[in-house]
């Protein structure tokens, strides 16, 4: 297992990276823990591929789990699930004390985060990311949110995590097209100064697509390490951390003109806004 801390001072937190993460979250969690509770948000298909495997780990730390299993895609970061999560969340009687579990990809990270920064203004949660681009990306960080007729990510809340688990194994679970809407956010890594991780990506693609889970492991660890460094300079976002914007605005017009459906992953939309923003810069 690999470890980065994202350091920020009281805040600060490590995302652990490895196989078998979801299969020890009962241990990786418990010390978090003031009383042997979680409330676990998903969505549809992680449930049917995880949750089970989840809520065991979970149990046999002693851990009591009940889980709100939403709609999957990016219309799920909406006014109206968000309300849904904040009041299942106080059915389920979650104090600030308690920890929220956010199981699934970026939307469900996003939304659940943003649920656990405004109930009982601030309650601490647990990402455990099951995309490509999850893992790398929007899992780390702090940035929660939903989406507004307005655009992408317009309401939302800086709200760090207290742990992230990016458990390599789920990887295998996912549909091609995702895995590689995940790696246009890793490629990204690369375009903002690592040239050598660029050529690296270059490299050992073919064999990451093919699922080697040792380089998959790799290409985490160092997209998070390259993250953590630049949120730990600027958690919210006055200078350094609008380098990890690229391609983003061309990808979120993107998105919103494909009306944030499954026509356009956001992915796919962050890493033709990063061809677009090459050409444009080419052209100025």
């Amino acid at each position: 297992m690999d470890v980065v801390k994202v350091a920020l001072g009281a805040r600060s937190y490590e995302v652990r990276i490895g196989p078998g993460l979801v299969a020890r979250a009962g241990v990786e969690i418990a010390p978090l823990l003031k009383r042997p509770k979680v409330a676990i948000v998903t969505e549809e298909r992680v449930a049917g591929l995880h949750l089970d495997a989840l809520v065991a780990a979970l149990a046999a730390e002693g851990i009591a789990a009940e889980a709100l299993v939403l709609p999957a895609g990016e219309a799920t970061k909406s006014w109206a699930h968000l309300t849904e999560v904040v009041e299942w969340l106080l059915g389920q009687q979650v104090e600030r004390k308690d920890v929220v579990v956010a199981f699934g990809g970026g939307v469900i990270g996003d939304l659940a985060g943003f649920a656990a920064a405004i109930l009982r203004r601030g309650v601490r949660f647990v990402q455990v990311p099951t995309s490509l681009l999850a893992q790398v990306d929007s899992s780390v960080g702090g940035k929660t949110g939903i989406n507004s007729p307005h655009g992408k990510n317009l309401v939302g809340a800086f709200h760090q995590p207290s742990l992230v688990l990016a458990d390599i194994d789920v990887l295998g679970t996912l549909a091609p097209r995702d895995f590689l809407a995940g790696y246009g956010e890793v490629v990204k890594y690369g375009g903002l100064g690592s040239l050598a991780f660029f050529e690296w990506l270059e490299a050992n693609g073919p064999a990451l697509a093919a699922g080697d889970a040792a380089l998959r492991q790799e290409a985490v660890r160092r997209s998070v390490q390259m993250k953590a460094d630049i949120v730990a300079r600027d958690e919210t976002e006055q200078g350094d951390r609008a380098l990890l914007n690229l391609g983003h605005t061309f990808g979120h017009a993107l998105e919103a003109a494909t009306g944030y459906s499954d026509r356009l992953l956001h992915g796919e939309g962050v890493a033709i806004g990063c061809a677009l923003a090459f050409e444009t810069s080419a052209r100025l």
